[in-house]
C-alpha cells in the first residue's frame, strides 16, 4: 500500500473515533432520554405517586414564558437565600430535571427525589456538614442535615457529579438499589406511556385515594375544588380506579394536558367517560347563558371556550385494563384570564 493510501486510510479511522466520541459524549451528557431515566430508573416500586419535571426540556418551549410569567413567584426566606449564596445553586437555571415518589410511613409521608443538573458538590456537602452529620457508605457519603421548623430531617448523597438522591425518610441507602419487581416493571410501563412529557404526574391506588379522599384522614377533593363543587359520582368512579396519569406536553404557544385513569372493570370506564362528556357538555351550555357571561368578562369566557373545543375524550381497551383518556389544551389566554394564587414560601433548609 502506497503511502497517500496509508494516509487516507489513518486519516477516515481517525474521523471515524472523533465521531464515535462525539456520539458518546452526546449521549451520556445531553441526551434527554439518558438524563429523564437517571431519575426515573431509581424511582421505588412501592411508590404511591410520581411526580417529574423535565425543566431542560420545559426551558425551550414558547409555553413556558407564560408559564412563568403566571406561576406565583415564591417569597425567598433568609435560609433558602443563604443556602444558595453558599452553594451556588439556584433551582431557576441550574435543576435541569427531577422526580419524586410519595409514599406513607405509618403517619409520615415520606417523599424520595432524584435530580439532574448542575451542582458544586464540595459546596453543598460543606453547607451540609456546618448543621448536619456525614456517613460513609462503600463507595458513597450521605449526608444528613435538619430542616427548620420541620421535626423530619433531610439526607442526601451524590449519585454522580449531576445526579443527587434525598429523602426524608430514615432510610436513604434503600431507596439507591430499587429491587426489580412487578411494582417496578407496573411504574416502568406507566413511565413510558409518558415518554413524550416532560411534566407528568402519575397516581396508584392508595395515591389516588388520597386526592379524592377516600383514604381515612385525608381531605376531600370537593373541599379543594374552586367554589367547593362537589360529584359524588365523580368521586365514586375514581375510587375504582387503579391508575391515575396526568401529563403536559408543550405544543407551540399552548400546553396540552393528557389525563388517563386505567380501572379493571369495563363498565366503570364506560361510565367515567360518559360523565366527562356530560361535563362538557354542560360547561358549554353554560358559558353560553348571559349571567356567565356577565360574571366572566368577554375575555375569560372565550378563554374558557376555547379549552372546552379542544377537549376529546375517548376510551382504550389494553386488554385487562379498560382506559378513559381525556385531552385539552391550557393556553396563554386562559392563563391571563385566571387569578394566580397566592405567593408561596419555600421551605427553609437548615
Amino acid at each position: 500500500m502506497d503511502a497517500r493510501k496509508i494516509r487516507l486510510a489513518v486519516s477516515l479511522a481517525a474521523s471515524l473515533t472523533l465521531a464515535a466520541a462525539f456520539l458518546l459524549y452526546f449521549l451520556v451528557f445531553h441526551s434527554p432520554v439518558l438524563g429523564r431515566d437517571s431519575v426515573l430508573s431509581l424511582m421505588p416500586g412501592s411508590a404511591e405517586t410520581v411526580f417529574f419535571v423535565d425543566l431542560f426540556d420545559l426551558r425551550q418551549a414558547p409555553f413556558f414564558a407564560d408559564l412563568i410569567a403566571w406561576a406565583p413567584k415564591p417569597m425567598v426566606d433568609n435560609a433558602y437565600d443563604e443556602f444558595r449564596r453558599d452553594t451556588g445553586f439556584d433551582y431557576e437555571k441550574d435543576l435541569d430535571r427531577i422526580a419524586v415518589a410519595f409514599e406513607k410511613n405509618a403517619t409520615q409521608q415520606v417523599f424520595f427525589a432524584v435530580a439532574n443538573g448542575r451542582f458544586d458538590r464540595k459546596k453543598i456537602e460543606d453547607y451540609a456538614a456546618k448543621s448536619g452529620t456525614a456517613q460513609k457508605q462503600p463507595g458513597s457519603e450521605i449526608f444528613s442535615f435538619p430542616v427548620t421548623g420541620r421535626p423530619e430531617r433531610i439526607s442526601f448523597v451524590f449519585l454522580r457529579k449531576d445526579l443527587i438522591a434525598f429523602t426524608n425518610g430514615s432510610g436513604l441507602p434503600s431507596f439507591l438499589n430499587p429491587p426489580k419487581t412487578t411494582e417496578s416493571a407496573d411504574w416502568r410501563a406507566r413511565f413510558e406511556r409518558v415518554a413524550g412529557s416532560p411534566l407528568f404526574a402519575i397516581l396508584r391506588n392508595d395515591g389516588i385515594a388520597e386526592v379524592i379522599g377516600t383514604q381515612p384522614g385525608s381531605e376531600n377533593l370537593a373541599q379543594r375544588a374552586a367554589g367547593g363543587f362537589t360529584s359524588p359520582q365523580l368521586s365514586s368512579l375514581l375510587a375504582q380506579v387503579q391508575w391515575l396519569s396526568v401529563a403536559g406536553k408543550p405544543e407551540n404557544d399552548r400546553l396540552r394536558i393528557v389525563t388517563e385513569a386505567e380501572s379493571s372493570k369495563d363498565q366503570n370506564a364506560r361510565q367515567l367517560a360518559d360523565l366527562l362528556n356530560g361535563v362538557v357538555l354542560l360547561a358549554r351550555a353554560g358559558l353560553g347563558s348571559p349571567r356567565t357571561q356577565q360574571q366572566l368578562g368577554m375575555g375569560a369566557r372565550t378563554a374558557y371556550l376555547d379549552v372546552l373545543k379542544s377537549v376529546e375524550v375517548s376510551r382504550i381497551d389494553r386488554g385487562e385494563t379498560k382506559s378513559v383518556r381525556l385531552m385539552f389544551d391550557v393556553t396563554p389566554q386562559l392563563l391571563k384570564s385566571t387569578t394566580s394564587p397566592a405567593p408561596t414560601a419555600l421551605p427553609a433548609t437548615r
